[in-house]
């Protein structure tokens, strides 16, 4: 796509950000997140920005958990984009990030899988996951009966 580039969150986008992530979060794809909760994790997301305004249209986090383990979290790209690459894009990015980090392995809950098995994650039991990494699984109205499928990958 012309005109595109993968950054840092900035102050600027957190209503961008919040109000494509409850978008999604109404349709059961994500997690909702408060404005307050963008704030206090803003370094760990990154925006998709098309055409020559820089239009958000596409968010993800990397969210350290422990050690050696990093969530992919919030991926949402906007409506008329999918299927371009940019939930990709957003991936692949936060994966160099946790590499940089010196993370070893990062995971995702969705319902995506076959989206994560083609960026090279795949499916592990819930139960191999540190208890440390559901706290958000609390704030969840599935909880707890959670049917998303923990995805890995090995970095």
């Amino acid at each position: 796509m012309k005109n595109t580039m993968i950054r840092n969150a900035r102050i600027e986008d957190v209503k961008i950000i919040h109000q494509m992530l409850n978008t999604f979060a109404e349709q059961g794809a994500v997690l909702p997140r408060s404005l307050s909760e963008i704030y206090d994790h803003l370094r760990d997301y990154s925006v998709y920005c098309h055409g020559d305004e820089g239009t958000i249209i596409g968010t993800c986090a990397i969210h350290v958990c422990w050690d050696d383990l990093a969530e992919i979290r919030s991926l949402a790209v906007g409506n008329g984009f999918v299927g371009r690459g940019i939930g990709r894009a957003l991936v692949e990015h936060c994966i160099v990030q946790a590499k940089e980090l010196g993370i070893k392995r990062v995971f995702a809950l969705t319902y995506s899988t076959g989206f994560f098995e083609k960026v090279g994650f795949y499916a592990i039991d819930k139960a191999g996951l540190p208890h440390k990494i559901w706290a958000d699984c609390l704030k969840c109205a599935k909880f707890p009966d959670c049917d998303e499928v923990a995805m890995v990958r090995e970095i």
